[in-house]
């Protein structure tokens, strides 16, 4: 039989972990994992991280190949991994003359493939239609040379952190309980006084490392995921780790090293460089780590992050983030990697571009207009930026044949992207004509804060409110008791801002909330239980809606509330509340596992819809946020969020391939797990699968791609949501969902 060299180094790894000497080095054992809970039907199996050759090699060709291995060599370099073969700025400085510096890994810790190093870079917000030969020529290129998945899925909901947190561990977020960029903590944050803060918000943006942290103190393991990431996988392997950019998702990859020592950050072995990096709450950085900054000249804090958001009757940015993330590619190719090229060890790094998400977000070129949208010259320079980023650290790894032998890339982006609505719902023009359209919203200046007649922010939390007859209030905000300082925080009898649409701002009361959050009922005092009836998280694309005491007839009524509102999209629920018509449950699309963090009773997606039939580009979607109509939000379950950007290249992905198979965000870190020889430890089964059709000698699976729908039972107007899926090797790989007209009689019930 004739054996690959991926053959080789698994029969090799296989010895290794029998404890059969063939080799000088030690190989640390796989942690042992807990009991698993049996995973719901949509994803009903998991890959083993390795398979093994059936017929042994003799033992001098498992030293041979594991000799090249050792020494970077490859049997092919493979292709160049930038299209420009200029060296960037910081050149790779070679390991054998180099002195040995860089944050000391775990004890006796050694790599079980050395000198195979991996970069994970995500283009935040990045639409697979975005690419083109202008706008990115790098990634165009990248297409071309490596392998472009162009079946490729963001996780639903189509948010940053929670994607974020499928990219760390190669969960669904059933498992990770990371369900939104805020989420309901079940306790007001800081309660413990982490970071020298008081109680604040139970719904938490997690965003923002301080918050990240005060989550992790707060569940017995210390790490708030329930599930190993990559990073800290190959941190306790003895690589060099780092994670370098957009503040959240970065920590995410390795967050358990976020958890608090005497209520302030440890410094953490993995490298996280992020937007608060030498600031009061910015992660500590170890003394190599910021000599090796100075050195460079790029400092130890950032470049400011300078676009604003606009106003309802101002545009927001009219310039790409193109200052702070040159910083990153800077401290990246220039500090970084240097570091660990000098201490000679191998690395696992991941770069977070915040561009074009943040672009696309703030933009000014369509201020209350739906075109341009994010279609526009700002939101293109966005694109452009990222790609530059790239190749700053495409032409870094180019500059050393050995590092480019032994360096795979994997690209993605979280999640696509559609153009903000806050009054039309469809492609012909019509308004929204729900009950938080009917009020005119002052901002602190007397001026509408809100177009007239148009969605709030929090148009979701009013709405539900009004139907329930319940006191509505701001958990983002607070205001003082009598006697108490001027906000009042952290003081028990402290309480948030109550809302009342119907009423003038006041010191005590708003038109609306901040950013979208709500607590329904209750006192709202603040207190460690929370007693509101119910708490709504905004998205943009999908708000959660939790009700603590779990009364089943509450849901239903708010389920067939929604399902008969305007800018509703589709809806899903805990399947503890039992069927109930109008929604699928939340186990349909694998937001039921084994998290810690409080899962959401309801969740809404809103309605999205295109502008030109068949052009993804052209997305609208309703959204519940601050920003304005003709900006840009993602979230929702529309083809448009959830088809990302993925493409691979390296030494050991196929070269010029292209992959039809469907792939997601949860597919990447046991992928690269894989190449490196690791096996993720798993808490939770809601996993994703190796890529093996796009690594060079493996099997191509032989299970057909199935299209697949799935629709609930009916409401008693006709009303039910429909899931669009595609099934692959037992997974599930969401395409789409909406509300539909369907009458009971023929509904399809979901089991």
């Amino acid at each position: 039989m004739r054996l690959s060299v991926r053959d080789l180094v698994r029969f090799f790894a296989a010895l290794s972990a029998c404890t059969v000497t063939l080799i000088a080095a030690a190989c640390t054992e796989p942690r042992s994992t807990s009991a698993q809970t049996p995973a719901p039907a949509v994803v009903a199996q998991t890959n083993s991280a390795t398979r093994f050759a059936s017929t042994a090699p003799s033992a001098s060709t498992a030293l041979s190949a594991s000799t090249a291995l050792a020494t970077g060599a490859s049997p092919s370099a493979g292709p160049a991994l930038s299209a420009s073969t200029a060296p960037s700025a910081g050149t790779a400085p070679s390991a054998s003359t180099a002195p040995s510096a860089g944050p000391v890994p775990s004890a006796n810790a050694t790599p079980s493939r050395p000198h195979r190093n991996i970069i994970i870079f995500v283009a935040d917000g990045l639409r697979h239609d975005s690419v083109n030969a202008v706008d990115a020529p790098t990634l165009f290129s990248l297409r071309k040379r490596g392998v472009h998945f162009i079946n490729s899925h963001s996780l639903y909901p189509t948010l940053t952190t929670p994607n974020a947190s499928a990219i760390a561990t190669g969960h669904y977020l059933g498992d990770t309980g990371d369900f939104s960029n805020t989420e309901y903590a079940g306790y007001p944050t800081f309660n413990h006084g982490d970071f020298g803060k008081s109680a604040g918000t139970p719904t938490a943006f997690l965003e923002n490392d301080p918050a990240l942290a005060d989550l992790d103190a707060h569940v017995p393991s210390g790490n708030f995921l329930n599930e190993e990431s990559l990073l800290a996988l190959a941190r306790q392997h003895g690589f060099n780790t780092a994670a370098i950019g957009k503040l959240g998702p970065v920590a995410v990859q390795d967050v358990s090293q976020l958890n608090p020592t005497d209520h302030h950050f440890p410094t953490p072995q993995t490298v996280i460089l992020d937007d608060s990096t030498g600031s009061d709450s910015g992660i500590p950085l170890a003394l190599e780590v910021r000599s090796a900054l100075v050195a460079a000249g790029l400092g130890t804090r950032p470049t400011t992050r300078d676009q604003p958001t606009g106003t309802v009757s101002v545009p927001g940015t009219m310039a790409a983030n193109i200052g702070q993330q040159k910083w990153f590619a800077d401290a990246a190719t220039q500090a970084v990697l240097p570091l660990f090229a000098r201490n000679g060890r191998p690395f696992v790094l991941v770069f977070w571009s915040r561009d074009p998400d943040g672009t696309q977000h703030n933009h000014g070129d369509s201020l209350n207009e739906l075109q341009p949208g994010i279609n526009g010259p700002t939101s293109r320079a966005a694109v452009a930026n990222a790609d530059a980023n790239l190749k700053q650290l495409l032409d870094y790894v180019d500059a050393e044949p050995t590092l480019r032998a032994s360096t795979d890339i994997f690209v993605t982006s979280d999640h696509g992207f559609a153009t903000i609505s806050k009054h039309e719902i469809d492609g012909r023009g019509h308004g929204s004509t729900s009950y938080p359209t009917r009020f005119t919203y002052l901002g602190a200046d007397g001026k509408p804060d809100v177009h007239p007649g148009w969605l709030p922010p929090g148009f979701l939390a009013i709405d539900l409110a009004h139907l329930l007859g319940l006191a509505l209030f701001d958990p983002d905000i607070q205001i003082a008791p009598a006697g108490a300082g001027p906000q009042g925080e952290g003081n028990a009898s402290g309480r948030y801002l109550p809302i009342d649409p119907t009423k003038p701002n006041s010191k005590t009361s708003r038109q609306h909330s901040a950013t979208g959050n709500g607590l329904l009922g209750g006192t709202g005092v603040i207190q460690d239980h929370i007693d509101a009836r119910v708490i709504v998280t905004a998205g943009g694309g999908t708000d959660l809606i939790y009700i603590p005491d779990h009364d089943r007839a509450l849901a239903q009524r708010v389920v067939d509330f929604l399902s008969r509102q305007d800018y509703t999209g589709a809806l899903f629920v805990d399947s503890a509340f039992g069927s109930i018509p109008g929604a699928l449950p939340m186990n349909a699309i694998a937001l039921e596992g084994t998290a810690v963090m409080p899962r959401p009773s309801i969740v809404v997606s809103f309605k999205s819809f295109l502008l030109k039939q068949g052009d993804l580009l052209s997305a609208v979607q309703v959204s519940d946020t601050l920003l304005q109509e003709g900006q840009g939000m993602h979230g929702g379950f529309g083809r448009e969020a959830t088809f990302n950007n993925m493409v691979a290249i390296g030494p050991d992905f196929k070269q010029a391939f292209t992959d039809p198979l469907p792939v997601s965000n949860a597919d990447v870190a046991p992928t690269l797990a894989h190449i490196l020889g690791l096996q993720l430890p798993s808490v939770g089964n809601l996993q994703g699968r190796v890529l093996e059709e796009a690594l060079p000698g493996e099997a191509r699976g032989t299970d057909p791609v199935r299209h697949r729908s799935l629709i609930s039972p009916a409401t008693a107007t006709g009303k039910a949501t429909r899931l669009l899926y595609q099934e692959l090797h037992g997974r599930h790989y969401f395409d789409s969902a909406a509300l539909t007209d369907s009458k009971p009689a023929k509904a399809k019930a979901a089991r």
